[in-house]
């Protein structure tokens, strides 16, 4: 079941704990994908521990992959949605990531409402 999270509290957390939280949402947004994908190789932890150990590069990588995987996880839910993989990747290297946090929760958003109406 994907949970419905606040995205202003999540932002807030991620600033009061000096981006500690952050790794929290991106494990948490990772996990929820995969769960509304059904993506079995989709893993919150080893997106964390890789984006660690590449120092952020693979977290380059994982903005262009959320968007790809949500989109299908639209489609699969009878949701309209778009690809915004190019568009996360471009607010990654730009130093935006948090943005595209708050626009992956907000579709994870939209598929839980979904999901909890039928």
């Amino acid at each position: 079941m994907i949970q419905k999270r606040n995205i202003v509290t999540c932002i807030l957390l991620t600033i009061i704990t000096c981006g500690i939280y952050g790794i929290i949402w991106m494990y948490q947004l990772t996990n929820d994908a995969a769960t509304a994908n059904q993506d079995v190789n989709l893993n919150g932890t080893n997106a964390v521990l890789f984006t660690i150990i590449t120092c952020g590069i693979y977290g380059i990588y994982w903005n262009y992959k959320m968007g790809k995987e949500v989109y299908e996880a639209q489609t699969k839910k009878g949701l309209s949605g778009s690809d915004n993989s190019i568009l996360y990747l471009i607010l990654d290297i730009i130093g935006l990531g948090i943005v595209n946090y708050c626009l992956i929760q907000s579709d994870l958003n939209a598929i839980a409402e979904k999901q909890f109406n039928n």
